[in-house]
């Protein structure tokens, strides 16, 4: 039990991801036609077909990455054999990620994550009008650096620190013209990088109470189980269990810091080497190589990385 199940957040996705494994596996197809189903429209035309803008709107990018991550975990199951209660320590997920790794544990249906994250994804979308918000990297700052960067900058507006990603990369959140004092302040404090991100909200500050209190409700009329494995929770950067703590902490997580360097860090603490990122990208494996020296990464999104892990696995 070293190894540990993560996946990706939003920003991994890319037109035509999960193609390859729906057209080789029925399991993956399958997840792809559950989530249509439960979205009542074909999203899998959207990930396969494009266009990338369309794609890359939050309300299709969160359920469109949630569906390829589990549409590689059921072919992890069915074709490699792959048990998550025997085989994992932990799993966890980047932000939208959170809701891919609980559906892959069995706290949510697929169906339930894929309308979750389609509430999740507008109610971001609209909380912050367009162009009031913003997000920036800050690169070779340690957190505590980037969060009294947040402060400075902040004055009486929102500026906070959204993710702890690992490897001196902290993305800030808030208002517009604070996150652009915040990038001037950080570059003049030693920041090695400092730049706006291309985001269509300011996500995980308090700026998005609106999509918390929306979580609340909608996770409120979910059917929420307790995980076959422990998930590790971005606002916490510790292992729940508890389907009444998850709720809580999903709702959280909206306006709350994404902690992932915590959460690798928690997770190798507890003794997983083994880190297989399920879905799209490579983004996560990117960063573990940084937070926890020593541990193996695998990205696992193609049918290529589900034969290499059988034959790996023998």
């Amino acid at each position: 039990m070293t190894a540990a199940f993560v996946f990706p957040g939003q920003g991994s996705q890319t037109v035509g991801m999960g193609k390859a494994l729906a057209d080789a596996f029925p399991a993956a197809q399958a997840v792809f036609d559950e989530v249509d189903a439960a979205l009542g429209e074909k999203l899998s035309a959207i990930i396969w077909e494009g266009p990338a803008e369309r794609l890359t709107l939050t309300e299709n990018a969160q359920p469109a990455l949630m569906a390829v991550s589990l549409a590689a975990m059921r072919v992890l199951e069915t074709e490699a054999g792959i048990d998550l209660k025997r085989d994992a320590r932990f799993v966890a997920g980047h932000s939208l990620g959170e809701y891919s790794a609980l559906a892959a544990a069995g706290a949510f249906t697929i169906g339930d994550a894929a309308r979750l994250l389609r509430i999740r994804g507008n109610a971001m979308q609209k909380a912050v009008p367009v162009g009031e918000g913003a997000m920036a990297a800050l690169l070779g700052l340690s957190f505590d650096e980037a969060a009294a960067v947040a402060a400075e900058a902040a004055q009486g507006e929102v500026c906070q620190a959204a993710n702890d990603n690992g490897g001196g990369q902290v993305v800030v959140s808030g208002n517009k013209a604070a996150i652009e004092r915040a990038v001037e302040i950080a570059k003049d404090k030693g920041a090695k990088r400092a730049m706006l991100l291309p985001v269509s909200a300011p996500f995980h500050c308090a700026l998005m109470q609106p999509a918390a209190d929306a979580m609340a409700e909608a996770l409120a009329k979910t059917n929420v189980q307790k995980p076959v494995v422990p998930v590790v929770a971005n606002v916490l950067a510790q292992p729940i269990e508890d389907p009444n703590e998850i709720i809580r902490r999903l709702v959280e997580q909206v306006t709350g810091t994404v902690r992932w360097r915590e959460c690798v860090e928690t997770m190798a603490g507890a003794g997983v080497t083994q880190f297989y990122e399920v879905g799209a990208g490579k983004v996560l494996t990117g960063l573990l190589k940084r937070i926890a020296a020593g541990a193996t990464g695998s990205s696992i999104g193609t049918p290529d990385d589900v034969a290499a892990l059988k034959a790996a696995r023998g």
